[in-house]
């Protein structure tokens, strides 16, 4: 059995982002997120890296954000705290409860 989070310990306010596609004019489209509904969450630093591509240095950090359980989160969605973004990698609820939602993201660069 996984331990929750207690309600005080959920005290970060994000944003949940919601996806809005749009034709570009050429038969593909273009991705675009809109605000939606704000909830309260806890955030976990879980890993780093650092690695170079196309002879850059690229950072990437892993985190794991939980929320009171909420229905319809997918992977298309993102969670913004300040001026942070997370895209959201995976989302489950840990032992089936609808209690938590568990949601291993991805820290975007701004």
């Amino acid at each position: 059995m996984t331990k929750t989070l207690s309600i005080g310990a959920r005290a970060r306010r994000f944003v949940l982002e919601l996806p809005l596609e749009s034709p570009d004019g050429f038969g593909g489209s273009i991705r675009s997120y809109a605000p939606g509904p704000q909830v309260w969450g806890a955030v976990e630093m879980l890993s780093g890296r650092e690695r170079v591509r196309a002879d850059r240095p690229e950072q990437t950090l892993t985190h794991r954000i939980t929320l009171r359980y909420r229905d319809g989160v997918t992977g298309a969605m993102r969670l913004v705290l300040g001026l942070r973004r997370f895209a959201i990698r995976a989302a489950s609820d840990p032992d089936g409860s609808r209690r938590e939602l568990v949601c291993l993201v991805e820290e975007m660069k701004p």
